[in-house]
């Protein structure tokens, strides 16, 4: 999951942006990498992607701004969809 988020980063935002090393810690919100817009569409691509829904209260920016959050917050969904 971690792996596909950052492609997905990568992919979407980074464009050619070779000197921006993001790691699963790497500030994503804080550094303006991902701005509201961005989360938007990364919300919905991690939706579509893990069959999940994520509430816009837990939505937050401090959830978006490390993959590692991002991780936690996908699994913690995951987690509620099969209880």
């Amino acid at each position: 999951m971690k792996d596909a988020i950052l492609e997905y980063i990568r992919n979407e935002y980074l464009e050619n942006d070779d000197d921006v090393e993001l790691t699963e810690t790497t500030p994503l919100i804080s550094s303006g990498i991902v701005d509201s817009f961005s989360m938007v569409s990364l919300k919905r691509f991690l939706e579509k992607k893990n069959g999940i829904s994520i509430p816009d209260d837990e939505a937050t920016p401090q959830a978006f701004d490390t993959v590692a959050s991002i991780v936690a917050l996908v699994t913690k969904q995951l987690a509620k969809k099969g209880a």
